[in-house]
Order: structure tokens, then C-alpha cells, then sequence
């Protein structure tokens, strides 16, 4: 039996899936989308390897997503960026929940279309 003090696998899970869970902020907070996996990062990254890993990759996907909003945002003059916004929304946010699926399972998650920032 573990002690209250000895991290577990559940634990690691619980962090990965709260790196991307954490991105979710950036509706509500502006920023909110990086800072969140980022503090969770920091916070759990030499304890779990696969918050580490994970961290890494909701941090990636969120840059991605906000480099892809200031560009739409942009396109808006030709207004073409006004949908490419809201698909960028629907998307980010169908992402982040299954990459939180995937981490809760305690599986490794690859955003598709993020570039790898942070290594």
C-alpha cells in the first residue's frame, strides 16, 4: 500500500491530463492557454516523467494555436479569418480534450499540427 506521500501512477496521470486541461484557461484568462500547462509544467516535470513529456506538448500545441489566432486574427480585414477563427477555437478545444483523455489513460499525446518548441 502506498503511503500518502508516495506519488503513483494515478498521480502522474491526474498531472498530464491537467496540462492540457489547464489550456482551457485561455477562454476564460488571455494568455490563460499557456500559462496554465506551463505553472503545471514547472511544477510536476522532475517528479513525472510523463508530465514532462506531456507538459511539453500541451505547452507546444498552445504556442501553435496562438501564433495560427494572431495570423487569423489578421486575415480578418479579408474576412476569411473569421471562420479560421472559430474552426481554430473548435479545434483547439476538441485537441485538449483528447489529449486529456489520452493522459488520464496514462498514454503519451501528440497534437497534430504543433511545432515542437520546447524540447
Amino acid at each position: 500500500m502506498d503511503s500518502p506521500s508516495t506519488p503513483t501512477k494515478n498521480d502522474a496521470n491526474m498531472w498530464a491530463m491537467l496540462c492540457h486541461l489547464s489550456a482551457l484557461a485561455g477562454y476564460i484568462i488571455p494568455f490563460g492557454s499557456i500559462i496554465g500547462p506551463l505553472v503545471i509544467w514547472q511544477m510536476k516535470k522532475a517528479e513525472f516523467p510523463l508530465v514532462d513529456d506531456q507538459g511539453k506538448e500541451a505547452l507546444n500545441f498552445q504556442i501553435t494555436v496562438g501564433i495560427a489566432a494572431i495570423i487569423f486574427i489578421a486575415l480578418i480585414v479579408v474576412v476569411i479569418g473569421i471562420p479560421l477563427l472559430l474552426a481554430l477555437g473548435v479545434a483547439n478545444l476538441v485537441f485538449i480534450i483528447l489529449g486529456s483523455l489520452k493522459a488520464n489513460k496514462g498514454e503519451a499525446y501528440r497534437y497534430p499540427f504543433a511545432f515542437r518548441f520546447v524540447k
